[in-house]
């Protein structure tokens, strides 16, 4: 009996032995079948957890990643030198208070401008980042313009402002206000390298719309984000002193022309989406990329200011893709490039230019 239990015992053993073996090679097995599954066959694994990790969901760390672009910073007006300090302060006050100066009842000259200023235009004195700020005007002229197709000087550049978008008349290129106004621009591009064009200079790019701007769409945009500062006409609102202007006219006899730079389409849409409404910034735009776009259509479908615009551009060519006046080289319409859609335009003027060089 003793040597029956005994071998029953050993069989047991043995059997409890080949099954824990069993157990551990078929273990074996699973384990080599998902690493070949996951190294040749990626998609039926889970993701591990740690790309889950690595996906940037700290705002501190974004915070950190925005700083990594070092915008262009307007100098302190404590630093301007004693010497230079008047008149590049006066060249500050021409550009924040134009009108005053050259509006209905300007101090220098009655009439010479629509009555806005030019910081209507050019925000803050021409120091907002993106704001068509006036941080690389001086380290960049002269140079060419398509526009004229000539090399411009500074001071052509500052007048076509007075003569666009003031809808005024030229300054005298040897008067102390022309002095004042390009002391101020050069001491506020001081540090940028010849040639060189800052980070947050000028406009900030907008995306493309795959469809033309629309009028109608803006027109709601403009009731609902624009009309309490800008009025229902886009007169605009007066200060108290019942000259100069609070905020600006959109449209009518006192706004720009249609010769202005913010007559271009995406020219407008990018000031809008980065400026306005009052608060926005580039990194905290109030309005849409659509609205922009749609919003610029509807304020430049609007009665304005004419320009002769006949000699802008001589080269047609190197036309604009959103300049609204013909004669073109690449076929569509003035419609077209007045209110898009744009990418088509713009590659076909690319591949023009190509075939012409």
């Amino acid at each position: 009996m003793q040597k029956q239990e005994e071998d029953y015992q050993r069989n047991v053993g043995n059997t409890i032995s080949k099954l824990i073996n069993l157990i551990i090679l078929l273990l074996f097995i699973i384990a080599l079948l998902i690493f070949l599954l996951c190294k040749y066959m990626p998609d039926y694994c889970p993701a591990p957890e740690k790309i889950t990790k690595e996906k940037n969901t700290d705002p501190a760390k974004t915070e950190i990643k925005k700083e990594t672009i070092s915008f262009w910073k307007s100098p302190d007006t404590s630093t301007i030198p004693a010497n230079d300090k008047e008149l590049i302060l006066y060249g500050k006050e021409l550009i924040s208070k134009t009108s005053s100066f050259f509006g209905t009842n300007g101090s220098i000259k009655k009439m010479a401008t629509n009555g806005m200023n030019c910081q209507n235009c050019h925000l803050d004195a021409g120091t907002k980042i993106f704001g068509n700020n006036y941080s690389a005007v001086y380290s960049t002229y002269p140079k060419y313009r398509a526009r004229s197709g000539t090399n411009e000087n500074i001071y052509k550049r500052i007048n076509d402002c007075f003569e666009r978008s003031l809808n005024g008349v030229a300054l005298d290129t040897n008067s102390k206000e022309m002095k004042a106004i390009v002391a101020y621009i050069h001491w506020l591009g001081k540090d940028v390298a010849k040639g060189k064009k800052p980070e947050g200079a000028g406009l900030k790019d907008i995306s493309f719309l795959d469809r033309a701007a629309d009028p109608k769409k803006g027109e709601a945009v403009y009731t609902q984000k624009c009309l309490s500062c800008h009025q229902k006409d886009g007169s605009g609102q007066l200060n108290n002193d019942q000259v100069t202007f609070l905020y600006p006219p959109l449209w009518g006899k006192n706004s720009y022309n249609d010769g202005a730079g913010l007559y271009r389409l995406s020219n407008f849409a990018k000031f809008v989406k980065y400026n306005m409404p009052l608060g926005a910034a580039h990194d905290a735009p109030q309005l849409t990329d659509e609205e922009a776009w749609d919003v610029a259509a509807y304020v430049n479908s609007q009665p304005r200011p004419k320009k002769d615009t006949s000699k802008d551009w001589p080269k047609t060519k190197e036309k604009p893709f959103d300049h609204p006046f013909g004669p073109y080289a690449d076929g569509f319409s003035e419609a077209e490039h007045k209110y898009g859609p744009y990418q088509i335009i713009k590659d076909k003027i690319a591949q023009l230019n190509d075939v012409k060089k």
